[in-house]
């Protein structure tokens, strides 16, 4: 938690209540169903949650936006940005409904009313639905844009174009070669200190 408030001090204190909640909620339910390394639990806050809430250091979602979260997983990254951004409407998506189960018990456990959980794949989301998809490396860089870019609404009211916001790690420039468009990436090393970020980035491709 206090790597949290060090990087984000303007949280409110419900906010505050709720991030401190997900380390209780995540070891209950890790210990059921596995969707967290078991190592990861110790570093759940800076390799989960201050991962996840990297792209809110790229970009601010404005109240009224609606994001799609890929392969969710245990919740990451839409659990904790859903706190982040209570008044932002967050769908996280996954193929497997145990994972599913795990997200939207934690999801019930904190009232987090903006928050929908389906067992489902993102070539099946509506069309036009969301201003962002939101995902953390779930595969290469092209086949996840042809996944999920019908779901995009050209409706555009942020900063950035709406498109996805990709967590990924390593060196990215043969992936992004690989995909031929406009992609722009950000350090995440710019806004955190701990040696976890150092090759971790947000991708940011505009569709």
């Amino acid at each position: 938690m206090d790597l949290l408030l060090r990087y984000f001090p303007e949280i409110s204190e419900q906010q505050r209540a709720q991030f401190a909640q997900l380390e209780e909620l995540y070891s209950f339910w890790n210990a059921q169903i596995n969707v967290i390394s078991r190592k990861d639990i110790d570093t759940l806050y800076e390799r989960h949650v201050l991962h996840s809430l990297g792209i809110a250091k790229v970009l601010t979602f404005k109240p009224g936006t609606t994001v799609l979260d890929v392969g969710t997983g245990g919740g990451f990254p839409g659990i904790p940005l859903a706190i982040l951004f209570p008044e932002v409407q967050f769908h996280l998506i996954d193929s497997i409904g145990k994972k599913i189960k795990v997200v939207q018990e934690v999801a019930n456990a904190l009232n987090l009313t903006n928050v929908k959980a389906e067992k489902a794949r993102a070539e099946y989301v509506p069309a036009d639905a969301y201003e962002f998809v939101v995902s953390r490396a779930v595969t290469r860089l092209s086949p996840f844009v042809q996944w999920v870019r019908h779901g995009i609404s050209p409706n555009s009211f942020h900063s950035l174009k709406n498109g996805i916001l990709y967590l990924k790690g390593g060196d990215l420039a043969e992936e992004i070669a690989e995909y031929g468009g406009k992609v722009k990436t950000f350090d995440l090393s710019a806004h955190f200190d701990e040696e976890f970020f150092e090759t971790k980035k947000v991708v940011y491709v505009p569709l």
